[in-house]
């Protein structure tokens, strides 16, 4: 809630926050090319998290890697994110991004996921476990088939 004093525009500061890093991201793309290696700056970014979103996130790259390897890392408003031809089929939300419960494993459009007339496309992220790793390993082979 806002105070008295204070206008609200429609976004929240970590919200334009976001949308100042994927203003960056898609100028030092255009610098740089498309086919240029950005796994680097994912891990960095991994690596820059808060210990709890860290953790979670280090994992779950390994297991995208090893479960949709034909899905590239990249930085998506700041947060990392896999794509495929460019279009982004899934990205990991930590919670300290938006100040939110839980970290959040979230799915695009280009994942295919769909089942009928509802589906899932956003997943909470509480903690790896080896149980939670497996069902993660089906949902991104299903996403990039």
């Amino acid at each position: 809630m806002t105070s008295k004093t204070e206008k609200y525009d429609g976004f929240t500061t970590e919200e334009r926050d976001a949308m100042k890093e994927r203003a960056k991201e898609l100028k030092t793309r255009a610098r740089r090319g498309a086919k240029a290696d950005t796994e680097p700056e994912v891990l960095a970014k991994i690596a820059g998290l808060a210990d709890a979103d860290r953790v979670i996130a280090e994992r779950l790259h390994q297991v995208i890697k090893a479960n949709a390897p034909g899905l590239t890392p990249k930085l998506w408003y700041g947060m990392p994110a896999y794509a495929r031809d460019g279009k982004v089929v899934c990205h990991f939300q930590p919670a300290s991004k938006f100040k939110t419960r839980y970290a959040m494993l979230g799915f695009s459009d280009q994942a295919n996921l769909d089942d009928g007339d509802l589906w899932a496309t956003w997943f909470a992220l509480a903690e790896l476990t080896p149980a939670v790793e497996a069902k993660l390993a089906k949902l991104l082979k299903r996403a990039v088939s």
